[in-house]
């Protein structure tokens, strides 16, 4: 798997929304499990979502079900985090991450081999 660049990021509204968008290269994306955990200075970074390889199972953190939805488009090589009724605690700089195992929805920052550079997200109030 090669570099993830994250895009889509920016200042919002409270209630707004954003889409983030992953993009990957390498030839293996179709089989690496994908996430999306964000960190918010002096805070340690945590787990947002994440989908199998094949996109048909998914994983939430509580605070963010119902709210976010986490896709992918392997053909594309992408993976996308709709955020929609943004928080101010939502704010972050979030990132994506890769992992190789695609059959299991991993949570834990230590599990994800491959990372993104982040995008800031910025909710006012």
């Amino acid at each position: 798997q090669g570099p993830l660049v994250e895009s889509g990021g920016g200042l919002v509204q409270a209630g707004g929304s954003l889409r983030l968008s992953c993009a990957a290269s390498g030839r293996s994306f179709s089989s690496y499990t994908m996430a999306w955990f964000r960190q918010v200075p002096g805070k340690e970074r945590e787990f947002v979502a994440t989908i199998s390889s094949n996109g048909g199972s998914t994983l939430y953190r509580e605070s963010v079900k119902g709210r976010f939805t986490i896709s992918r488009d392997n053909a594309k090589n992408a993976v996308y985090l709709q955020m929609n009724s943004l928080k101010p605690e939502d704010t972050a700089v979030y990132y994506c991450a890769a992992d190789s195992r695609g059959h299991l929805l991993l949570t834990k920052r230590y599990e994800y081999y491959y990372w993104g550079q982040g995008t800031q997200v910025t909710v006012s109030s």
